[in-house]
C-alpha cells in the first residue's frame, strides 16, 4: 500500500471542525505510534470503530491486518472460539481447524468493540495474550504465538464493572495503557450542521438531485438543538430521511422520531417548526424584564417544565424529550423546582 492509500483511508469520515473533534484527533495521533493497548471510551453512534481503524492507519503497524470483533453480537459461548480459533475435533461440528481473530491479526491490530460483554474466563485467555503472546486453540495444547495491539471499544463503564468483579482488574491495567473518550456530538460544537450539510449532499448525489440541499433556519436550529442519543449515526439517518422527503432543495421539515404514527391520539412528532414554537412560547409569556439573572433563568426553567409536562399530558419521558433532556436530566430538574410547580398529573 502506498503513503498516498495510507493518508486518504485515515481521511475517511474524519469529519469534524469543534474544538472538542480536534482535540480528539490530536490524541488519537499521539498515541496511535505507540505499540501499547488503547481504550475507547464513548456512546453509541459517536465513531467509536471509525477511531479505531484511524488509530490503526496512523500506526507503525499500518500494513498489517486490521481485525475486528462485536463481542456483544456474540453468545458468550462463541466468543472464546472466534477469538483464538479452534482445533478439528474441539466440539460438535468443529470438521477442521479454524485460527481466530488474535491470528489473523498477527503483525497488526485487534479492535474489540463492546469489550465489557466478554466473559471473565475468555478475559483470562486475553490477559495471556497481552503479557505473554501466546494463546492455545480451542481444544488445542500448543502454544501459538501471536504479535497483536489491542484497541478495546466500550460505552460502559469498565471500571465500575472491575469493581463488581465482572471484569477483570488485572486485564484492565494492562489494556489502559491509554484512555480515550470519544466526544459526543452534542458536545461538538459547530460540527452538527457542518456533518448534516456533508450528510445531505451524499443523500443528494445517491438520489441523483443536481441541486445541493440548504436547511431552513428552523430547520438547522432544530438540528443544533436537538440532544443526539444516537449521536452520528443518529443524525446521518434524521438528515438523509429529510432530504429524501423534502420535494425541494430547501428542508424545512426535520422528523427525529420516525416511529410517531400518525394515528395516534396524542401527537408527539418533533419537528423543526415545534422547537421554535417551544421558544417563542415561552419568550411571548415571561417578562424577564428588571429580573435578576439567577431568578430568570429558573423562571424559564420552570416555565417550560411546565409547559412540557402540559403538552406530554404529564408524561415525563415524552416532556424530557420535548426539552432535549435525558430522562435522568429531566428528573433532575423536575426535583428541583418539586415545591414551585403547582401542578398535579392526570
Amino acid at each position: 500500500m502506498e503513503n498516498q492509500d495510507r493518508i486518504s483511508i485515515v481521511r475517511v469520515e474524519a469529519l469534524g471542525q469543534s474544538e472538542s473533534f480536534l482535540e480528539f484527533q490530536e490524541y488519537l495521533s499521539r498515541v496511535a505510534p505507540i505499540n501499547r493497548p488503547v481504550l475507547l471510551i464513548g456512546e453509541r453512534g459517536t465513531g467509536k470503530e471509525l477511531a479505531a481503524t484511524r488509530l490503526h492507519y496512523l500506526s507503525l503497524r499500518w500494513q498489517g491486518p486490521f481485525i475486528t470483533l462485536n463481542c456483544a453480537a456474540l453468545a458468550p459461548s462463541l466468543i472464546e472460539s472466534e477469538l483464538f480459533g479452534y482445533e478439528k475435533g474441539a466440539f460438535t461440528g468443529a470438521e477442521h481447524r479454524r485460527i481466530g481473530r488474535f491470528e489473523a491479526a498477527n503483525s497488526g491490530t485487534l479492535f474489540l468493540d463492546e469489550i465489557g460483554a466478554i466473559p471473565l474466563e475468555v478475559q483470562e485467555k486475553i490477559l495471556r495474550v497481552v503479557e505473554y503472546g501466546v494463546f492455545e486453540r480451542v481444544g488445542g495444547s500448543t502454544s501459538v504465538e501471536t504479535d497483536v495491539r489491542i484497541v478495546g471499544a466500550t460505552n460502559a463503564d469498565l471500571v465500575n464493572l472491575s469493581e463488581q468483579g465482572r471484569f477483570k482488574q488485572d486485564l484492565l491495567d494492562r489494556l489502559s495503557f491509554e484512555v480515550l473518550f470519544v466526544p459526543p456530538l452534542r458536545e461538538r460544537k459547530g460540527d452538527i450542521l457542518f456533518l448534516a450539510n456533508h450528510f445531505a449532499q451524499r443523500m443528494a448525489y445517491e438520489l441523483g438531485r443536481k441541486a445541493m440541499p440548504v436547511f431552513s433556519s428552523p430547520a438547522a436550529g432544530a438540528l443544533e438543538t436537538y440532544f443526539w442519543n444516537g449521536n452520528i449515526r443518529e443524525l446521518k439517518n434524521v438528515v438523509e430521511r429529510a432530504v429524501y422527503r423534502s420535494d425541494s432543495n430547501i428542508i424545512n421539515d426535520i422528523v427525529f422520531n420516525p416511529f410517531h404514527s400518525p394515528y395516534s391520539s396524542n401527537p408527539q412528532k418533533t419537528t423543526a417548526k415545534d422547537t421554535a414554537d417551544v421558544s417563542e412560547k415561552s419568550a411571548q409569556t415571561v417578562d424577564f424584564k428588571d429580573m435578576p439573572l439567577k431568578t430568570a433563568i429558573e423562571t424559564l426553567e420552570i416555565h417550560m417544565l411546565k409547559n412540557a409536562l402540559t403538552d406530554a399530558k404529564y408524561n415525563q419521558k415524552k416532556a424530557a424529550q420535548m426539552l432535549r433532556l435525558t430522562y435522568d436530566q429531566f428528573r433532575g430538574l423536575k426535583r428541583k423546582y418539586e415545591g414551585k410547580l403547582s401542578i398535579t398529573a392526570q
